[in-house]
């Protein structure tokens, strides 16, 4: 499944099949499976980047799904930094032996600065840029008959982790949407560090979007100003 294969994001079937027992996340009511549906554990985990899907992926295998890593992140800027986010997503995904689908064409810097002007500073930009790829998430795995989503946002320490939650919640109870396979993934923090060290990940140094990119360097742009 790998390669840029995440094009569509409008909506499709659900993959209404039950999952077993044993898995404890949220899932909305069964409907008809559809023919393109996929087994009762396939999830589709939203990657933001490489250090951050170790754990997740690690976890979410450990509890018996069948992940497909899909990278979909246009708030990412600038483009270099993009493509160097994606291969190391791309070398998480083979190290830990799960498929990934690139959504390479949903990356568009000026309709994603378009989309977030008017709500450009923390926390309403923040919760944006979470809410809308979740959204895209869903839809995607929704179209491809998914019976599962997750995100590795809920890793990261930096991410407005209930905002994430709840959009997983609200969109999981939409009738006919994929299961929502919410878990705390911050208890992982520094082993999911650690992990991706040893695994030699390209690490970020910022959050993403060209306003976090900014922020970074702020306290220097002041020390310029004051002289």
């Amino acid at each position: 499944m790998s390669g840029n294969n995440g094009s569509s994001l409008e909506y499709g079937m659900a993959a209404g099949e039950q999952t077993p027992a044993a898995f404890s996340a949220q899932h909305s009511p069964a409907a008809p499976a559809p023919s393109n549906a996929a087994p009762a554990n396939s999830l589709l985990l939203h990657v933001c980047c490489g250090p951050c899907a170790v754990m997740p992926i690690t976890r979410l295998l450990d509890e018996g799904f069948a992940v497909t890593a899909w990278f979909m992140n246009p708030n990412i800027q600038p483009l270099a930094e993009y493509l160097r986010r994606r291969e190391a997503a791309g070398q998480c995904a083979e190290r830990l032996g799960v498929p990934i689908i690139y959504a390479d064409e949903t990356w568009d810097i000026t309709n994603w600065l378009r989309a977030v002007a008017g709500r450009d500073t923390p926390p309403a930009r923040c919760a944006y840029c979470c809410e809308s790829r979740m959204q895209a998430a869903f839809a995607f795995a929704r179209q491809q008959g998914f019976a599962w989503v997750s995100s590795s946002l809920l890793y990261s320490r930096y991410q407005p982790h209930e905002v994430i939650k709840a959009a997983g919640e609200q969109l999981a109870a939409q009738e006919g949407a994929p299961g929502f396979a919410y878990r705390d993934f911050r208890a992982d923090w520094q082993e999911g560090i650690d992990r991706s060290k040893a695994m030699e990940l390209y690490r970020q140094p910022y959050c993403g979007c060209v306003y976090s990119e900014a922020e970074r360097y702020q306290k220097k742009l002041l020390r310029c100003i004051k002289g």
